[in-house]
């Protein structure tokens, strides 16, 4: 064909000459000097095409091929291209696709021609076009020129693109009915994914009754995120609920994607984030246990995972051993971290017989437990505007006068549905809670769901036997609202208000916990 055409009559005549004779969809991969690289025959419904490999976005954006092909239905089917030919063009880069459908005695009749567009606000892929016959497209559109302005515009495009540095994601979420809103949900992700190191450059959110049982969200809708992914240069998803083994063998499988939920997404945070050997040794097992399912199968997309987000940490290396050995790992883990536990009981026993009163600091994640650590005992605990900074307990001794004085206790924050695999591996983290005198569970009261973060953090602690442990509620971040808010909350929960960063509103509340713990009678 000539170098500008995007495909010519002639050319199209032979094949649905071809196409009409076979009773066949006729296909030719043509590259931009008018040359035939491929020719393929399908069926009367679709054609497949050559492996010729998947190639990510750079400063040529497109392969240099485009795809032609024939369509054997009636013309007012044949002006649509299939799912299939836009799944193509997105998947492997195609300069465009043409489709021609064949007419009465063989001859070309109505044609489709689909192209690859740049990131805009809409999330259009692409654009799909249409004329009578391939003679218009012929005379109407100089393709050499097209494609060298599209190029031009995805370079611009990408060019004025701003990152973060962080690992590019898609965030997916099916928001169904029922439990927290859609936009509660999604705004813990963002900041989970923040404090993974992921930029998330796009979210698709579908509303729907159920999650789907193979997808989480609906087939189509995942068909159009990868389009999407592709058009943005993302290789990672990022789901905002937790998937079933199944869901995660379905949706690795059908997409060139790297998936991981919202499980997987904390366990990273805290292989990330976990620095002693225990700490390491609880990540280990949880991300064993959460994957144990998931390991032995060649198509659930665990090698992906491996030394990257959702895969990292002190267990990465034994993520893709089969289940017998995984199986082996997790009792010797949990011989481990049992030994640990009874440390931590040797610990605690001598911190009750010393006769000091135990104070633990509870809460959601991100509230300000560290800070707040740190500004009592002068303690150097690492306290970050990151979720989950913390992940093994901390404590220090306060001193209140010559006679008297009491531990503070720092430990993991929680989180909305806590992940049953973190709970029951940080379980010796979480008996320092059994032996308090009185659990300080601390609130950020600037955030919008801080009442269902007290909700939350309520279910837990009563999860985990400690619903009627001593507690005093502490909203934290007054300096961030306004004192009506403050007043309001305080009054409503029976609750103190501080700010862990300015130490003269800490005296109140090392005099009420001064009360609990030395004047008043226990519970």
């Amino acid at each position: 064909m000539p170098r500008q055409a995007l495909i010519s009559q002639d050319f199209a005549t032979q094949l649905t000459f071809i196409s009409e004779e076979l009773g066949r969809v006729v296909a030719v991969l043509v590259d931009r000097a008018g040359r035939v690289r491929e020719v393929m025959v399908g069926d009367a419904e679709r054609v497949y095409l050559p492996d010729i490999g998947r190639q990510r976005a750079g400063s040529s954006r497109f392969r240099g091929i485009r795809l032609l092909r024939t369509n054997l239905h009636d013309e007012a089917r044949a002006i649509a291209l299939t799912s299939d030919d836009v799944t193509d063009m997105s998947q492997l880069q195609l300069d465009a696709v043409v489709s021609v459908g064949v007419g009465p005695g063989g001859y070309p009749g109505q044609t489709a021609w689909a192209y690859l567009v740049p990131p805009n606000p809409d999330r259009i892929v692409h654009e799909e076009l249409r004329a009578p016959n391939p003679s218009e497209l012929e005379t109407s559109v100089d393709f050499d020129g097209f494609i060298a302005d599209l190029e031009s515009e995805f370079q611009r495009k990408s060019d004025q693109t701003y990152t973060t540095g962080g690992t590019p994601a898609m965030l997916a979420y099916a928001a169904t009915p029922g439990g927290r809103s859609a936009e509660a949900e999604l705004e813990e992700m963002r900041e989970l994914c923040r404090t993974a190191g992921v930029e998330v450059v796009d979210e698709v959110i579908q509303k729907r009754t159920t999650l789907h049982p193979k997808y989480a969200i609906g087939r189509g809708k995942l068909e159009d995120l990868e389009q999407q992914a592709l058009q943005r240069d993302v290789d990672l998803l990022i789901f905002g609920q937790d998937l079933t083994p199944g869901q995660m063998r379905t949706i690795t499988g059908e997409t060139s994607l790297k998936v991981i939920d919202r499980t997987q997404l904390i366990l990273d945070i805290f292989a990330q984030h976990a620095k002693s050997a225990d700490g390491k040794l609880q990540v280990e097992l949880a991300q064993l246990r959460y994957n144990l399912p998931r390991l032995g199968d060649r198509h659930t997309g665990m090698s992906r995972l491996v030394g990257g987000i959702g895969g990292r940490g002190p267990g990465e290396t034994k993520l893709e051993i089969n289940r017998r050995r995984a199986r082996d790992r997790i009792r010797a883990l949990e011989k481990q971290i049992e030994k640990l536990s009874q440390q931590r009981a040797l610990r605690r026993k001598r911190r009750v017989d010393s006769g000091e009163p135990i104070v633990s600091v509870v809460g959601y994640t991100n509230a300000g437990k560290s800070t707040l650590l740190n500004q009592l005992t002068n303690a150097q605990v690492l306290s970050e505007d990151k979720l989950f900074a913390t992940l093994r307990p901390t404590s220090r001794k306060l001193g209140i006068d010559a006679k008297r004085s009491m531990v503070l206790t720092d430990t993991v924050g929680f989180i909305h549905d806590l992940p049953p695999d973190l709970v029951a591996a940080f379980k010796a983290t979480l008996e320092e809670l059994e032996e308090s005198d009185v659990l300080l569970h601390l609130v950020d009261v600037s955030e919008e769901e801080a009442s269902a973060r007290i909700d939350a953090v309520d279910r837990i602690l009563t999860e985990l036997g400690l619903g009627e442990k001593r507690r005093l509620l502490v909203f934290n971040k007054t300096d961030r609202v306004e004192e009506s808010v403050v007043r309001s909350m305080t009054m409503r929960y029976g609750a103190m208000g501080v700010s862990a960063l300015d130490a003269s509103t800490l005296k109140p509340l090392v005099a009420r916990l001064t009360r609990m713990l030395f004047d008043e009678p226990s519970a």
